[in-house]
């Protein structure tokens, strides 16, 4: 069973693991101060950015962080699934799905437009999941770095 949650203060640590998880996996890094801000963000009902835990058996399996912005599209809010990660140890059973799931009927129930994200091309386990959702939109992503 799993149950998604909002995070709480206490959630820091086991939040900050999975982060760790998350940033190996894409074989990334992040500056400490940008993930303590980060962590200080998903606190603050008014940054704009949010996030859903998974908790499985008492303990926090995984995560989703979005945010919610204007879009030209549509008069009513769109959100953005930024990061999605659950333990490698716990895939598969069903935490990945309802965090998304989650989202999209919190966005039914608030009257946002729609929930989107992306991946890697080559995130085949991650895709599979997604495919259940919706079929890929064929749009390619251009990044500019400017810091």
């Amino acid at each position: 069973m799993i149950e998604i949650r909002d995070p709480t203060a206490a959630d820091e640590v086991a939040w900050r693991c999975l982060w760790n998880g998350y940033l190996s996996f894409y074989e990334t890094m992040v500056p400490e101060e940008v993930t303590a801000e980060t962590w200080r963000r998903i606190l603050d009902p008014k940054s704009g950015i949010f996030a859903r835990l998974a908790v499985r058996k008492n303990k926090v399996v995984g995560f989703a962080i979005a945010m919610l912005h204007p879009g030209t599209w549509s008069a009513t809010p769109v959100c953005y699934l930024e990061d999605l990660f659950v333990a490698h140890n716990v895939r598969g059973h069903g935490a990945g799905r309802a965090l998304i799931e989650d989202l999209i009927a919190q966005g039914r129930e608030q009257g946002w437009r729609k929930v989107y994200w992306q991946t890697r091309a080559d995130n085949a386990a991650a895709r599979r999941l997604y495919d259940s959702f919706a079929a890929a939109d064929g749009f390619v992503r251009y990044t500019v770095e400017l810091r």
